[in-house]
């Protein structure tokens, strides 16, 4: 699912709210999301899951086309782990 997608969706399940401003509404909790992560903050969704930085050292990497060794640099990328309920949802366990 895309967040045109998602955005369609909430709006068709909640007709007395316009689209522009479920559009809105999700922009903002992903801006929101997206600023907690960039400030260090973890997020967590209870029953969803949790997202939070990681940060990895820098190394020493192969360039895979020549295999020369190649200096790659520190960098923070996100990460996502699943809640206990979405995971149990998932594999059709009863929670």
């Amino acid at each position: 699912m895309i967040r045109s997608e998602l955005i369609q969706k909430i709006a068709e399940e909640n007709p007395h709210l316009y689209q522009r401003d479920v559009e809105r509404l999700v922009n903002t909790i992903f801006e929101e999301i997206t600023s907690a992560l960039e400030r260090g903050d973890r997020v967590e969704l209870r029953g969803f899951g949790a997202f939070s930085v990681k940060k990895r050292d820098a190394r020493i990497g192969r360039n895979p086309r020549t295999g020369e060794a190649v200096q790659v640099e520190e960098k923070h990328v996100p990460f996502f782990k699943c809640g206990k309920m979405l995971r149990e949802r998932l594999n059709g366990e009863k929670p």
